[in-house]
């Protein structure tokens, strides 16, 4: 599983650049970018706090995604 995000969906509807977003919740612009891209997981305090910029709840924001897998090379530990 990965956690998803609109994060840039909603940056871009509130006008606010990732260096503005990232000044608002106490972090680097490059952590923005990379939430946005899904290469980092934001801790449950920076989630809640860029909720907050949006006035969302948390899981109109982040969610968890079912990554693809391929069942063949599974191994089944309930056998």
């Amino acid at each position: 599983m990965k956690l998803d995000n609109r994060v840039k969906e909603l940056r871009a509807r509130f006008n606010l650049t990732q260096e503005q977003l990232a000044r608002k919740v106490g972090v680097t612009r490059q952590t923005i970018a990379a939430i946005e891209k899904g290469d980092y997981v934001p801790s449950l305090f920076l989630a809640l706090n860029i909720c907050r910029i949006f006035c969302l709840p948390m899981e109109e924001t982040f969610w968890l995604q079912e990554e693809e897998r391929d069942d063949e090379n599974e191994i089944d530990l309930l056998d």
